[in-house]
């Protein structure tokens, strides 16, 4: 299969007409989901398929290490040429490369205002111009309601994509209100475009 009948056939093609074309640019978009399901795998699918079309990524970490972050790309890239018996996947995969940057970074020592100005370093004065930025392992809550703004704002400056994830912890009142927002961005929903709940289902998610 060639690489323009890959991205035709992606199965996101369909999880973009749910969400109605997609996150959009300059917009927030949220995986959310109980830790184990695989966020990360998911963001990097969307990443991957953004890879595939030439567009730039760049995957923003703030887990300790990035090497599962680099294995998952690895591993999805393989899968997928494999499935679809991809023309050319080696000189396919090193174009793609090309389009992908990891970051990394400490939220508890480092300020949302030194990430984003290492990003602006990186899309503008770097020549990097990115579509999409993932947002790893962020912690969101309500305490980083002016943080959530400012990223917003930087996304819609650059013309950006935001995918961010969000780990559910239990609590006494369940995971989602009666409209199925986390509660723990329950108050945060006038700054998030989309929101996907993820969840097992026997050996799917």
């Amino acid at each position: 299969m060639v690489k323009s009948e890959l991205i035709k056939r992606s199965p996101l093609r369909i999880f973009e007409k749910s969400i109605h074309d997609g996150v959009g640019k300059g917009n927030i978009g949220i995986l959310a989901a109980k830790k184990g399901v695989g966020k990360t795998a998911c963001l990097t699918h969307i990443a991957v398929d953004k890879l595939f079309q030439d567009k730039k990524v760049v995957h923003v970490s703030f887990a300790s290490t990035v090497d599962h972050i680099i294995s998952w790309y690895e591993d999805i890239f393989k899968e997928i040429a494999k499935k679809r018996n991809l023309e050319n996947a080696i000189e396919i995969h090193d174009e793609i490369v090309k389009n992908r940057v990891i970051m990394n970074f400490n939220q508890d020592v480092v300020s949302v205002e030194q990430v984003l100005t290492s990003l602006g370093a990186l899309i503008s004065d770097g020549n990097f111009g990115a579509d999409t930025v993932i947002f790893d392992g962020y912690n969101i809550n309500e305490d980083t309601s002016e943080e959530l703004d400012q990223i917003r704002a930087f996304a819609k400056k650059l013309g950006l994509e935001i995918w961010f994830s969000l780990s559910l912890r239990d609590r006494p009142e369940g995971l989602f209100n009666d409209k199925k927002i986390p509660f723990a961005v329950e108050k945060l929903v006038d700054k998030i475009d989309v929101i996907v709940n993820l969840r097992h289902v026997e050996d799917h998610v």
